[in-house]
């Protein structure tokens, strides 16, 4: 059984996401980064980093959003999630999986902090740059590859969403509307929202998620008061 370990508001709703467009059956493991559950020594196992998300299946076990979708997209072809590596496309594929830790986020920290990093040598080269690459590739299609959703989509797609629809640290755009709105009319993308929406309501009214389960979903609360 796949098990995806993760935390509400974190980037582990890149993986949520993942694994509801991939239909494969998954158990999703809470790990609340708010109390250090991802300092654990059972959880830094798994992740040696300490972060969310995190993954595992059957023997393998691995850490960064965009490795788990380039793995998922892999492992499981049958998801249609990812060019044979014999497509053509696949080269493009493999760089818009890795834009987003790559440039997106890089670029997202730039403009909170407002540091001045020389463009010669930041690896992303300026937050302007990466949206005004971003914005023209999104124009020539529906998806990032054209006509057909991958992986790349979910990371890209969760860049942007976090970027510009959630905490708006990034300007809108024509182009950048158009596409999250293609996103998130996707059945995944809604089910992999309501998941962690529903969970960060019952943190707020102080209750506390005992099990939680995808396929066969049951949560147990219990009231701290």
């Amino acid at each position: 059984m796949i098990k995806l370990y993760w935390s509400p508001r974190s980037r582990s709703f890149t993986t949520l996401w993942l694994m509801e467009e991939s239909g494969q059956p998954y158990e999703r493991v809470l790990t609340d980064i708010s109390t250090g559950a991802q300092k654990a020594p059972a959880y830094l196992k798994v992740n040696p980093m300490g972060k969310v998300p995190a993954h595992s299946d059957g023997d393998a076990a691995l850490g960064e959003a965009a490795a788990i979708c380039a793995y998922i997209a892999d492992r499981y072809p049958e998801t249609k999630l990812a060019p044979a590596v014999t497509d053509p496309r696949r080269a493009r594929y493999l760089q818009w999986l890795l834009f987003s830790p790559g440039c997106i986020e890089p670029a997202i920290i730039q403009i909170f902090t407002k540091i001045e990093i020389p463009t010669s040598t930041a690896a992303w080269g300026s937050a302007t740059q990466v949206f005004n690459v971003l914005e023209a590739a999104l124009a020539e299609g529906p998806w990032i590859l054209g006509e057909e959703f991958s992986a790349a989509d979910i990371t890209i797609g969760s860049g942007l969403n976090f970027a510009v629809r959630l905490f708006k640290m990034v300007p809108s755009r024509p182009a950048f509307d158009a596409y999250l709105a293609r996103c998130m009319a996707r059945l995944a993308f809604q089910r992999a929202e309501k998941i962690a929406a529903g969970l960060s309501v019952f943190k707020r009214r102080g209750c506390r998620v005992a099990e939680r389960k995808s396929d066969k979903t049951r949560i147990r609360l219990k009231d701290r008061s």
